[in-house]
């Protein structure tokens, strides 16, 4: 039988790398080196501040090609780059840079932003906090999740595909130990994307399927 679920909540904290860029070229240099936390931040922890940033340049790289070069073919071709799609940050890296590098190469100059408006890379460190709210089985399971914290949805749903060896969420991670029922449950929850929404829609879309599920 399955371990209750203890349901954990989380805070995405920013911290300064040192780094910096104030032209096209720079954002690529330094996107070669960066720590993979800091690439996991521009593209996550959008979800996790309160920001008024515009929704269609889900990421920090895309949002900076169009507020602080101007580019808006750049930053189109940014904001379509999906996390979720790749294996590991790396992968994710060389998305990136990829994508600037097409760039440079179709013009002779250099896209450059304000001196107020570089690009600033940030370094992130998950903080993990227990609630001490355990789940024991699949209807309390059901009963909880509309009551969860974004954060706390985050967390599971979330980081937890970058951490763990399955690259699963711990949703569905525990789930599976509670026997074939729930399998399809599972399933609908591995097809899901949370990218391009936010956190109170991601539960509500997940509080969605495990209605379909129970008959609810």
């Amino acid at each position: 039988m399955a371990e209750p679920f203890a349901v954990k909540d989380c805070a995405l904290i920013a911290l300064s790398s040192g780094e910096r860029a104030q032209n096209l070229r720079e954002l690529r240099d330094r996107m070669l080196t960066v720590p993979q936390g800091s690439i996991y931040y521009h593209f996550w922890g959008g979800m996790l501040r309160p920001h008024f940033d515009n929704p269609e340049y889900p990421n920090d790289f895309a949002f900076w090609a169009w507020h602080g070069l101007r580019d808006i073919s750049l930053a189109e071709r940014l904001a379509l780059i999906n996390p979720c799609h790749f294996n590991t940050i790396d992968d994710l890296r060389r998305e990136v840079v990829e994508v600037i590098e097409e760039r440079l190469e179709e013009s002779e100059i250099v896209p450059w932003a304000k001196n107020d408006r570089q690009f600033f890379f940030i370094q992130s460190q998950i903080v993990v906090f227990d609630t001490r709210i355990r789940l024991e089985d699949l209807k309390t399971f059901t009963d909880s999740i509309s009551l969860m914290t974004a954060s706390s949805i985050f967390y599971h749903f979330i980081d937890a595909r970058r951490r763990t060896n399955s690259k699963k969420d711990d949703f569905s991670e525990w789930l599976s130990g509670l026997g074939d029922n729930c399998a399809e449950l599972v399933a609908s929850f591995a097809a899901l994307d949370p990218y391009f929404i936010t956190l109170t829609e991601l539960r509500q879309e997940l509080q969605l399927i495990i209605n379909q599920h129970t008959g609810r």
